[in-house]
């Protein structure tokens, strides 16, 4: 009988495709803009769903705790999610 292995995605959140989520596993920033972001809720272990992008594609607007937030490539790309599956 073969075994399931499940693999881990860990990918920038500016990567996670619009209508999935993903578990913040690190954020890569510093100072107050990361200090901001853990105010409001992006904090390893919180779980993110990407909302839809701008025309432009940047920002794109993501789901945290109830509430949507809209970040740019700038900083989405410095915070690491684990993909989750659906």
């Amino acid at each position: 009988m073969a075994s399931i292995v499940k693999v881990k995605k860990e990918i920038s959140l500016h990567q996670l495709p619009i209508g999935r989520s993903g578990k913040v596993i690190e954020l890569q920033l510093e100072g107050v803009m990361r200090r901001r972001l853990m105010d409001l809720g992006f904090v390893p272990g919180s779980i993110i769903r990407a909302i839809r992008k701008s025309p432009t594609g940047d920002p794109i607007a993501y789901e945290v705790k109830g509430t949507v937030y809209g970040l740019r490539k700038e900083e989405s790309s410095k915070i690491w999610v684990e993909v989750q599956d659906e």
